[in-house]
């Protein structure tokens, strides 16, 4: 179940460049594929996924499997939306596996299984990152992307977070995205979500943290309202706001959001104004509990309105930053963000 839809590549590079630059791509690939690319859904010459996937295959070559896996993610954004993006990813995968020899840490991939939500069971697989020879009870930080960055395109800051805080990471998709099958729903995720972090206490771990970037900065603020795991950050993450009725973001992630959703068609104003309120968080932002937290975004950000940061001031053990002039996400200011969340993850999971 996908569906492509109107979508401006232009558009994305005006608010994607900083992100695509600050995880690894060097800006001459950047700027080379953004001079060619026309269309965003074309099959050919000027199409999205052919152009990146060019400078993909030509990593390949030279061997730096690394940047491969960089551009072929790149060449299936922002969703698994039709045959070449979803071959794109596949090649992402198999390129990045062929760099897990050179990773910096240890790396696993495993499927854990875990409750769906629906009384079912579902297969998802993580990654495993650790510094060779941590004890078994090293603390656990489990790591989501939000709806179109994934735990591929993660990679390095991953391994950052593993290295610095000498813990043991474990990466996850959302449903409905990357790996993870979907759809993406309000109690689904909540359910996959609660199963990892039950997968990750069965390492032996005496602290367990969350951490979210954007749509996974939404589970990881519930599990830290729910008080699931030790400690919590929030990346970006919608909370409130952000799903009420009439808030409806640009840049195409409307499009995104639906096909996690698993949507066959772009779904109008009514529809998305009944998607999306079930998301909302306010049932257990009313409570008066939380594992620590820290909630982190830009005060521009185009897709997550301030609100949804500063509706967390005041909250016991709780810590916010909304940054002016830093985008979705914070990432124009990551260099001051990454800083404070490996100090407050430090003090937070005694790392």
């Amino acid at each position: 179940m996908a569906y492509e839809w109107p979508l401006e590549p232009e558009a994305l590079f005006l608010e994607r460049y900083p992100h695509m630059t600050s995880t690894g791509m060097p800006a001459v690939d950047v700027d080379g594929v953004r001079a060619e690319i026309t269309d965003m859904w074309a099959d050919g010459p000027g199409g999205w996924v052919h152009e990146w996937s060019r400078v993909a295959r030509r990593y390949a070559g030279a061997g730096r499997h690394d940047l491969a896996a960089l551009a072929y993610g790149w060449a299936k954004f922002p969703s698994l939306a039709n045959t070449t993006r979803r071959d794109a990813f596949e090649h992402q995968l198999s390129e990045y596996l062929l760099a897990a020899s050179g990773f910096d840490v240890g790396f696993e991939r495993r499927v854990v299984t875990v409750p769906d939500g629906t009384g079912g069971r579902v297969d998802v697989p993580v990654h495993l990152f650790a510094v060779p020879g941590v004890a078994a009870d090293v603390p656990v930080l489990l790591v989501s992307g939000g709806v179109d960055t994934w735990k591929m395109d993660l990679h390095a800051v991953l391994v950052g977070f593993t290295q610095l805080l000498r813990v043991r990471v474990l990466a996850f998709d959302l449903p409905g995205t990357g790996d993870t099958p979907g759809p993406m729903t309000p109690h689904g995720g909540a359910a996959i979500v609660t199963g990892l972090i039950g997968h990750a206490r069965g390492f032996g771990a005496r602290r367990i943290g969350h951490l979210g970037v954007s749509m996974g900065g939404h589970y990881a603020a519930r599990s830290g309202l729910e008080g699931a795991v030790d400690a919590a950050v929030v990346l970006g993450g919608p909370v409130e706001r952000a799903f009420a009725p009439g808030w409806k973001p640009s840049f195409g992630m409307d499009g995104i959001v639906g096909n996690a959703l698993g949507l066959t068609a772009p779904p109008g104003p009514a529809d998305w104004d009944t998607l999306m309120p079930p998301f909302s968080l306010r049932p257990l932002l009313d409570q008066d509990r939380n594992a620590p937290m820290l909630v982190v975004n830009g005060a521009d950000d185009v897709h997550v309105p301030p609100h949804d940061t500063l509706v967390f001031e005041g909250r016991r053990d709780t810590r916010t930053l909304l940054l002016p002039d830093a985008g979705h996400c914070a990432v124009r200011k990551l260099d001051e963000v990454l800083p404070e969340t490996i100090a407050w993850l430090t003090d937070a999971l005694g790392s």
